[in-house]
């Protein structure tokens, strides 16, 4: 009965035999993992998923408003030098009185006109000025990090999307395997009824692969949502991407480049800022001398002034000497000490950058040395399943037990080859990231 049963699963069990090709798969996934490579296809694809992430952002549109606004702060404060001149009038009943001798009008007419003038200030408005362009340098590169952000967020999105649809496609074959097989034991049982818990066996690992399947095309559907959200409707193909951020960047160079991201330029920008401000604060106590002309005019009717004209005027130098003032000294102290905590921010962010970008890296070369070595035990897998089949299939030499094993680990090693690559892919990402950037990286 053994042999007879052998015969009539020979033609199902031919086909689920190298159904698909290893080395082919190897290579849609990655033919290189360790080397430096860019496929222009993918890259582009990967850029206009990024371009059309950043036109639609609210957040990269805020940004670039507060941007826009912090400019305007800075022709604010340098317009406080410039002439300044003032009108003013007023209708009502009046009067004046002088050495015991009161006048009244019953109806008023008044009118001032003030033009004015600092020609010096102690260079507190040229210190603001430079707090506010610090402060403007802040929020143009607070633009360019939540644009970093966001083409991160995408380029992530779209990596972890090709990573679970190049998991579906496992499943996929694995359940496209266990299906020959249960094909296979179907016709076995047919002749030897003993077998048909074996058949059992393979229906539920058929089952656990359509369940594995099901689960990746979930996770697809729902990265699809989240990516949908970032560039739109019409999402790109995956083919290549797993190879884009292939390249393990030299660590030196990294750890050179973080002082180069936008948000240690923000926060170099922001220490600066401060110091200017500082400065500031330290000068209000000087004198202010500004040029002023002033004038005043009135036309009264009734009362016992009758009808009446007057006005006056006043052209000449002012200034303004602070003589005491008991808070600028601690408010001096308090914006330097602000100034210094600012710059110890920036070399703490900068210190934990490097040594998070040391660690990344690290786990970068790891995954890359995964994905080989993976790739090299896949290889003396797919052999293993191979003749593990034959010989089940072969008068039983080996169990379906021994079959269901070799399979399940083969598929195993290949979602963990999946895994391994993608994970090189988003650790290089991250790299970037905390260097120039992503965004400049696809430019």
């Amino acid at each position: 009965m053994l042999w007879l049963a052998a015969l009539a699963a020979a033609p199902a069990g031919a086909r689920c035999l190298d159904e698909e090709s290893l080395q082919a798969f190897i290579g849609s996934e990655a033919a290189a993992p360790a080397a430096t490579v860019s496929p222009a296809g993918p890259r582009l694809r990967l850029q206009q998923m990024v371009h059309d992430a950043l036109t639609r952002s609210h957040a990269v549109g805020a940004s670039a408003l507060l941007a826009e606004a912090a400019v305007q702060d800075i022709n604010e404060t340098r317009a406080a030098k410039a002439l300044q001149g003032s009108v003013g009038g007023g209708f009502g009943p009046g009067g004046t009185k002088t050495v015991g001798i009161a006048e009244t009008s019953a109806a008023q007419l008044r009118a001032s006109i003030n033009v004015s003038k600092t020609v010096y200030d102690g260079g507190r408005t040229d210190r603001l000025v430079d707090w506010r362009t610090q402060l403007a340098e802040s929020a143009r590169f607070g633009y360019l990090s939540q644009q970093e952000q966001i083409s991160l967020m995408t380029v992530t999105l779209a990596l972890e999307r090709s990573r679970y649809l190049a998991q579906t496609q496992v499943y996929r074959q694995s359940a496209r395997k266990m299906s020959c097989l249960v094909d296979s034991l179907q016709t076995i049982v047919r002749a030897d009824r003993g077998r048909a818990s074996e058949l059992v066996q393979a229906q539920k690992s058929l089952q656990q692969a359509e369940l594995a399947q099901e689960q990746s095309q979930s996770m697809v559907r729902q990265i699809e949502i989240r990516l949908r959200r970032l560039v739109g409707d019409g999402l790109p193909s995956v083919d290549g991407l797993s190879t884009v951020f292939s390249g393990v960047p030299p660590l030196e160079q990294l750890v050179a480049d973080v002082e180069k991201s936008p948000d240690i330029a923000g926060l170099d920008a922001q220490a600066a800022a401060a110091g200017r401000y500082a400065s500031a604060v330290e000068v209000s106590g000087r004198p202010v001398v500004s040029l002023a002309a002033s004038g005043s005019g009135a036309i009264s009717q009734g009362g016992n002034r009758g009808n009446t004209q007057n006005g006056s005027y006043s052209v000449g130098v002012l200034f303004n000497v602070p003589l005491l003032n008991p808070g600028l000294e601690s408010a001096t102290d308090a914006a330097r000490k602000r100034a210094q905590a600012a710059r110890l921010q920036r070399a703490d962010e900068v210190e934990s950058r490097r040594f998070r970008v040391a660690e990344i890296h690290e786990q970068a070369l790891s995954s890359v040395d995964r994905a080989r070595r993976v790739a090299e035990v896949l290889r003396d897998s797919e052999q293993v399943r191979n003749f593990t089949l034959q010989q089940w299939q072969q008068l039983g030499r080996r169990s379906l037990f021994d079959v269901m094993g070799a399979e399940s680990e083969h598929y195993s090693l290949r979602v963990a080859y999946v895994n391994a690559l993608h994970d090189v892919q988003m650790l290089n990402a991250n790299l970037l990231a905390l260097g120039r950037g992503v965004s400049e990286w696809l430019r």
